[in-house]
């Protein structure tokens, strides 16, 4: 059963010769008047771009992912571990362009090039979940807490 609050949208796109003809949208979870409501605030309209700039990131990214690649994968739990660890980088390494705020006064990069305009961001420290980007060291390094098992009794 999803979340009360989730929205979930789909485009089909329908392909003749390679060229696409039609493209029909609809919600699936949620309403449609909901979904307008939230896409309205950004301007937005239902597409597949953020889906889309999604899959090519992981297909650059994930070896066993990529398309006529000689590097496979040879289990699922590989792929898994693939995947978990390109989703940390993703989120708290990568700093995202769209994402970046500006600096309240220019910072002086010694002669390096123009005064520095911009605090990059990755989509962990806008969600308020990390104060600084965090290094592909620190990531490797993090020690993450045993999941808790439940009391045989």
């Amino acid at each position: 059963m999803p979340w009360p609050e989730l929205l979930y949208a789909q485009v089909v796109k329908k392909t003749r010769r390679r060229r696409i003809v039609a493209v029909n949208r609809h919600v699936a979870i949620g309403t449609q008047a909901a979904v307008d409501q939230v896409l309205k605030a950004y301007g937005w309209v239902i597409n597949t771009a953020f889906v889309e700039r999604l899959n090519l990131s992981l297909r650059q990214r994930v070896a066993p992912m990529r398309r006529r690649s000689a590097t496979s994968c040879k289990g699922e739990a590989g792929l898994d571990s693939q995947l978990t660890l390109f989703q940390v980088y993703y989120n708290f390494v990568l700093p995202h362009a769209s994402l970046r705020q500006v600096l309240a006064e220019p910072v002086a990069t010694n002669r390096r090039g123009s005064a520095k305009l911009w605090q990059p961001r990755t989509p962990a420290m806008a969600a308020g979940l990390t104060d600084h980007r965090w290094s592909l060291r620190e990531v490797l390094m993090f020690r993450v807490p045993p999941w808790p098992q439940p009391q045989m009794v």
